[in-house]
């Protein structure tokens, strides 16, 4: 997740228990106040740390300045990024330090992020969610500049460099299993309280760029109707087989993802919603977001809907009523999530100029009861709040803690 441009921009920043059940660790208050939630992302140290190679003392202070942030704002929620670019923020066996903490990969930063996350989190009464993306390799395509025990180097056909990017490939079977195996690590030492996927599957498309997995679905593709289909069955299969791997691991813990915010626009699909967004899930990142809500593959989902009310192309309005209507009745909670990173900027369209349009956000989702909650992208802008509109939200609508 990051800025995101009109409705064809990607906005790149990554079992239905009921919200009244108490969540895993002891953690927050969601049950009670619907879901406040604030992503803090940490590749290329976006909003924490504030860059790398801090000391152990600087880094720790930070976070729990941005944690101490989101009491202050009568938030209940940090979707923290744990795992950013196949590289970790606690001590994994599986894959090397996160080079946002030293500004070298592999580099032990002497000091446990996550653990300390979660532990100061639950005693601010904030759940803590641990943000992993599955298959993002590195920001860049350049294998040396990986740390050499690095499983995208020692398995260098796991990787396809794309977009300027590396990605482990979704299509193969056994890197499924790895990034699986990586993610659970961390649910399992840690009491979080929710798993959390971000939008990123197969890669937002790139003009003129293929991404190279003929290999992998010449291998494992047969039976299916072409190699679209096959894609979306290998993010199927990695949604669910992580929901599989959290009930063994952590059951308390919450299955989240927040895609994208258009599924698919109702010219492609009538059951689609009435936008006319440049990227749809199901058609360009093979995800069919809509089927893990609708069957309650996953416990919560929070569409990316970085659009003001009124816009042409991706109407706010619009999509908090498509996105009631597909979650009502399934289990599955529903959380929108919301672009503060756009208040106040010059660059964003006049709506987003005025302090109150987050505000009507929240008003106009009160008429959906589906609405679970919010989350606001994130952390740097819950503490800046160059426009007010954060503050407004809470002045209207969160008066208690």
């Amino acid at each position: 997740m990051a800025a995101a441009g009109g409705a064809g921009a990607a906005p790149r920043r990554g079992g239905g228990r009921q919200p009244q059940e108490a969540p895993a660790g002891g953690g927050g208050a969601a049950g009670n106040t619907g879901f406040r939630g604030m992503w803090l992302a940490t590749v290329t140290n976006r909003d924490w740390p504030s860059r790398p190679g801090l000391t152990a003392a600087q880094q720790r202070t930070e976070l729990l300045a941005l944690l101490d942030a989101a009491v202050r704002r009568k938030l209940n929620a940090v979707i923290f990024q744990v795992r950013p670019t196949a590289d970790a923020l606690w001590p994994s066996p599986y894959e090397p330090w996160a080079q946002c903490l030293t500004g070298v990969q592999g580099r032990d930063p002497g000091w446990d992020p996550l653990g300390t996350a979660v532990s100061e989190a639950h005693a601010r009464g904030l759940e803590l969610h641990a943000w992993f993306n599955p298959y993002r390799v590195a920001t860049h395509t350049d294998r040396t500049r990986l740390t050499a025990d690095h499983p995208a180097r020692r398995n260098p056909d796991w990787a396809l460099a794309y977009g300027g990017k590396l990605y482990y490939n979704p299509g193969l079977p056994e890197v499924r299993r790895f990034v699986v195996d990586a993610m659970l690590d961390a649910v399992g030492r840690y009491a979080v309280d929710g798993v959390h996927f971000d939008d990123y599957f197969y890669p937002y498309p790139v003009a003129g760029q293929t991404f190279a997995d003929d290999a992998a679905f010449r291998e494992h593709g047969g039976g299916f109707p072409d190699r679209a289909a096959w894609r979306r069955d290998n993010i199927d299969l990695l949604v669910r087989e992580t929901r599989e791997r959290i009930a063994e691991v952590r059951p308390a813990a919450r299955f989240g993802v927040s895609p994208f915010g258009v599924w698919r626009n109702a010219a492609t699909d009538p059951q689609g919603s009435d936008t006319r967004a440049g990227v749809q899930t199901y058609d360009d990142l093979y995800a069919d977001t809509r089927k893990w809500a609708r069957e309650n593959w996953i416990d919560y989902i929070a569409p990316q809907l970085y659009w003001h009310i009124g816009n042409a192309a991706a109407d706010y309005r619009t999509l908090t009523a498509w996105w009631a209507k597909t979650v009502r009745g399934t289990g599955t909670d529903l959380y929108l999530g919301e672009a503060l990173y756009k208040c106040g900027d010059s660059a964003q369209p006049a709506a987003w100029q005025d302090p109150a349009e987050l505000s009507r956000h929240l008003t106009l989702a009160a008429g959906h009861p589906e609405v679970g909650g919010h989350a606001y992208f994130a952390a740097k802008e819950v503490v800046a709040d160059r426009s007010g509109a954060m503050a407004r939200v809470v002045a209207d609508h969160y008066r208690t803690a």
